[in-house]
């Protein structure tokens, strides 16, 4: 249950700024000669769809986690469309696996970590808001790469993998509530990215991966590797 809640209170937070902008809106129907009723609706309509798009945006259900030792589950809610060979030098130090999960403005937009264990890394680059559609967007939009060791090395003979959350054409902003030092369960709720976005993981060469391209994958839940 840690993190419980977050998702919510950012969202309360985006409403209060639109429904100040939305009154704004109001005050300047009326100052150009709109009707007063006619001013109220125009505002106050266009804030109630908002409203409702960022309470749905900002869900947050509960992952159901899998037990069982070895099981790698999604970080992210989406959909898978890249699983190859990449060069991750930062958190594995080398040669590993991506998958790449798609988030559109529909799925929800927390994120989840994919083992229990500590976190080993945390950094945050800026860049750009290019299209999130793109599988290479990592290497130009501004993202936030996360770091985990396993609890039990047993387990998980590779070591570590890594998170990268990455912001999009309408994601302007990722919020992780993990730092170097924290430990989490799997399935742990660990940052929020708000607005459409992608998600990449990282694991060791010879994991078995257990999705591909244009399966669709919930965080928290859908086993996508195991050791």
């Amino acid at each position: 249950m840690k993190h419980h809640g977050k998702a919510f209170r950012a969202a309360l937070r985006i409403l209060l700024i639109s429904a100040i902008l939305a009154f704004l809106l109001g005050v300047a129907c009326r100052l150009i000669g709109l009707p007063l009723g006619l001013s109220v609706a125009v505002a106050g309509g266009l804030w109630g769809v908002f409203a409702v798009f960022t309470l749905y945006f900002f869900r947050d259900p509960e992952a159901k986690v899998p037990p069982g030792a070895g099981l790698v589950v999604a970080p992210a809610h989406g959909l898978v469309d890249a699983v190859e060979d990449f060069q991750e030098n930062k958190v594995l130090g080398g040669r590993c696996q991506r998958i790449s999960i798609f988030l559109s403005v529909f799925d929800v937009h927390v994120q989840q970590a994919p083992v229990g264990g500590r976190v080993c890394f945390v950094e945050h680059t800026p860049g750009k808001y290019l299209n999130a559609m793109n599988a290479d967007s990592a290497a130009h939009n501004e993202n936030v790469l996360i770091g985990f060791e396993p609890t039990d090395p047993a387990n998980f003979p590779g070591g570590r993998m890594a998170v990268r959350l990455i912001a999009g054409l309408i994601a302007r902003r990722i919020l992780p509530w993990v730092e170097v030092g924290s430990v989490v369960s799997k399935g742990e709720r660990v940052a929020l990215i708000q607005f459409g976005s992608r998600g990449d993981i990282y694991l060791p060469p010879g994991v078995k991966i257990t999705v591909k391209p244009g399966d669709r994958v919930v965080g928290g839940e859908t086993v996508i590797a195991r050791y």
